[in-house]
């Protein structure tokens, strides 16, 4: 199977960067691809788009020493599979994140979410608040908005998609716009690795063609329904927040404080979209202070 050639052939510099073994759920004869690192209460970290499960390498290393924390791949992403012939919305995304969820008997969870993470993770928690313990929050949106950067916007039609999946022209660009202090050649190789060709390209392309900017887009009803559950989710809230981001600007933060005003909000004035690799550090330390926290 592809995606478990591509787990062999990752370069011996990425797995010092990324050194976790694999795991697989088949789902409808698609491979979902997960790291499950550690003992204890249960971490589910999910990535959006561009990135995948190596976006969270750092936390997972850290965070492995005291807690299982898990990390999937969404279907098209990272090592899971990239079926060309496939439904790309975010109502499938949570379907199968959920699918893992109920696999796995997770319970009391920390969900922690970034960018189209925090659509999928929520539509996990407004279906099953009883298992999420707590929540981390980190540039993203889980509601309806029309703020969308023209960059990301044009993207959308037909000849943006091809662009994204001929010339990598969305994980590509983000190595060097997502962060505000710079990646390490090792790093951006790591975030566009399983990126390599038009096939595999599918979701990065995908995801961009699923942000709903009307109610007749199929994504819309399913972010409609998530945005008005989120008040009846009690689990205390972390909301950290790269100020310096081009995307999820802090309009957006804003919105998160009005939905949960009792969330222990920072924001970080140097960091931009890829808030953990602008304040790797300083990150894990608040997530660490928050679990701590009863």
């Amino acid at each position: 199977m592809n995606q478990l050639k591509n787990v062999s052939s990752i370069p011996q510099d990425l797995k010092q960067e990324y050194p976790f073994a694999s795991h697989f759920l088949s789902i409808k004869n698609e491979q979902y691809h997960y790291i499950d690192e550690g003992q204890g209460e249960v971490i589910l970290m999910l990535h959006g788009n561009p990135t995948w499960s190596f976006f969270y390498r750092n936390l997972t290393k850290h965070f492995s020493k005291n807690f299982r924390v898990i990390v999937p791949d969404h279907i098209g992403c990272g090592l899971s599979s990239k079926p060309q012939d496939y439904n790309y919305t975010l109502q499938t995304h949570i379907d199968n994140l959920c699918h893992l969820v109920e696999k796995e008997k997770l319970t009391n969870i920390t969900l922690v979410v970034h960018d189209w993470g925090g659509a999928i993770g929520m539509g996990l928690a407004t279906k099953y608040p009883q298992l999420i313990k707590k929540m981390v929050v980190m540039n993203t949106a889980a509601f309806r908005s029309l703020e969308i950067p023209t960059r990301i916007n044009i993207l959308k039609n037909p000849v943006g998609q091809w662009f994204i999946r001929k010339f990598n022209g969305f994980a590509y660009p983000a190595t060097f716009m997502a962060s505000k202090k710079g990646l390490s050649p090792i790093v951006k190789k790591g975030f566009i690795f399983p990126y390599h060709d038009y096939e595999s390209r599918i979701a990065t392309a995908k995801f961009v063609d699923d942000i709903p900017l009307n109610d007749q887009h199929p994504t819309y009803k399913t972010l409609k329904r998530i945005e008005e559950k989120l008040p009846e989710i009690k689990a205390p809230v972390l909301l950290l927040w790269g100020e310096k981001d081009f995307c999820f600007t802090m309009n957006f933060q804003k919105r998160w404080l009005d939905i949960f005003p009792n969330a222990h909000s920072i924001t970080y004035p140097n960091a931009g979209h890829y808030l953990i690799e602008d304040e790797t550090s300083a990150v894990i330390s608040e997530i660490e202070t928050f679990l701590k926290d009863s």
